[in-house]
């Protein structure tokens, strides 16, 4: 069980990062290829992804993510300013924490191979050895499905902003349940492992996963910047459905022009009766169009306190012609 204890300042500092963490995703690439999740999802990534990884890279990266304990110098914070920045970082990691996130690992018990000997002392060549397996495994793993992630994670981001407008930032805690357990000051996450972290002020970053599976996870030295890394919630069809966009009047062909305007209308997120204030339609016939739409995965629904809340799919973005999200570099 994880335990993060907040203060009143803490309740304040509360944020949701703006898009995948690259780092982050490069590490949970490397656990679903070990241990997939659900096949639905992940099973047409690993088909495409298996053959085209480096034996190189994995030989560096899976000795060191292979149990409930990684190294936490693998995820910098820098990792939210993107890729470059974020390998910079890993290759400035002073010895001192190479040393003690070596330490933890080698806590698991399992054997460990030499070159990790020479990391946890600083060894610059072993160092600028795993910053380039996983910058070369981000590249084949996560880069080319970096739009499809983004747009659920944009979808979370919309769930979410709509419990902190509604219900503050109580509310925003309250939404990730039963993933986790909001009890004033304590928010209790089920993982594999115990850790308390007192956040003494400091906030909370709270970032959208699409390559996490199961439990959210958090860097294990408490006194790094604190950071709550949790999976999305995730629709198979629409992520390997998307196909070639179409351009307005295909679609409106398509699917008609009413339900076209509806899905053009939603943007970030929208309510039902949004919906029908945008369009010029009623509520009901809204709620006919979008049960289409999500019968067809260009939309999704989901619960946001009282209302429910649409955002597209991928899918849906790209019948609609939006351009992909480029991955960072």
């Amino acid at each position: 069980m994880l335990r993060v204890h907040f203060t009143p300042e803490d309740i304040g500092r509360v944020r949701m990062a703006g898009e995948p963490d690259p780092m982050w995703e490069t590490v949970f690439t490397l656990f679903r290829l070990t241990r997939p999740g659900q096949t639905p999802i992940f099973g047409p990534w690993r088909d495409q992804v298996v053959p085209a990884t480096r034996r190189a890279d994995l030989d560096i990266l899976l000795p060191l993510i292979r149990g409930p304990y990684y190294p936490d110098f693998l995820t910098p914070a820098e990792g939210q300013l993107g890729l470059p920045y974020a390998i910079e970082a890993l290759l400035s990691t002073p010895t001192a924490r190479l040393r003690q996130d070596m330490l933890e690992l080698a806590r698991l018990g399992e054997p460990t191979p030499s070159w990790m000997r020479r990391l946890a002392e600083g060894d610059r060549p072993v160092l600028e050895r795993v910053a380039g397996a996983m910058r070369s495994h981000y590249e084949v793993a996560v880069a080319p499905f970096w739009s499809e992630a983004q747009a659920h994670v944009e979808a979370d981001r919309s769930r979410r902003a709509r419990a902190l407008l509604d219900h503050g930032v109580e509310g925003l805690l309250n939404s990730f349940r039963p993933m986790m357990q909001w009890s004033s000051p304590v928010l209790e996450v089920e993982t594999p492992f115990e850790q308390s972290i007192e956040l003494d002020g400091r906030g909370l970053i709270l970032v959208p996963s699409y390559f996490s599976w199961g439990a959210p996870d958090v860097l294990r030295d408490p006194t790094l910047p604190p950071v709550l890394v949790y999976p999305v919630e995730r629709d198979p069809a629409a992520f390997w459905a998307a196909g070639p966009a179409a351009n307005g009047g295909s679609v409106a062909a398509l699917i008609g022009q009413t339900r076209t305007s509806v899905l053009e209308s939603i943007g970030d997120g929208s309510t039902t009766s949004e919906l029908a204030r945008r369009v010029g339609v009623s509520a009901a016939s809204v709620s006919q169009h979008t049960s289409v739409l999500r019968e067809a995965r260009l939309i999704h629904t989901s619960r946001a306190g009282k209302a429910v809340l649409h955002t597209i799919t991928p899918l849906g973005a790209a019948l609609l012609g939006d351009r992909p999200v480029e991955p960072p570099r």
